[in-house]
């Protein structure tokens, strides 16, 4: 992990210091991938998901926000991955995630999978790479519109 970016901050999967609130706010409006998600629905996911906040250390301040869903045995997806634009540019997002995968190391998964529609430099840094074999991957898009638009 990398500690030197997270000097100062602290990151932390304790459900209580989580600022619903916030979260909810800087996805619904910020995040291309949940603009106008409702809250009830943000909720919902919080609620069957292994969530990681990142505190600024002194002010117990949230800057940062991840979500996992997973078995714990098998499989995770990483989603909802994201830092306040004030805390941006200081390696916080890789720092997060390297974090995410340490904590998730001693489960065994069998892969940890993400989507991206333009961050993928930031993943392949921590050891991401595109599927290898994507023809044997599916989806059933109950509600799924499509490709997001760039």
């Amino acid at each position: 992990m990398n500690d030197r970016a997270l000097d100062g901050y602290e990151i932390s999967t304790d459900p209580v210091r989580l600022d619903a609130d916030l979260v909810h706010y800087w996805l619904a409006t910020d995040a291309y991938w949940a603009v106008d998600r409702p809250r009830e629905l943000h909720d919902r996911a919080v609620a069957g998901s292994l969530n990681f906040g990142l505190y600024a250390s002194g002010s117990g301040r949230q800057a940062g926000y991840a979500r996992v869903v997973t078995d714990h045995a098998t499989f995770a997806w990483l989603c909802d991955v994201y830092i306040c634009r004030d805390d941006r540019g200081k390696g916080l997002g890789t720092a997060l995630v390297e974090a995410i995968a340490d904590h998730l190391t001693p489960c065994g998964l069998s892969r940890l999978t993400l989507a991206t529609k333009d961050a993928h430099a930031v993943y392949e840094k921590i050891g991401f790479r595109a599927l290898v074999a994507p023809e044997q991957w599916m989806t059933l898009g109950l509600i799924d519109p499509g490709p997001v638009e760039m």
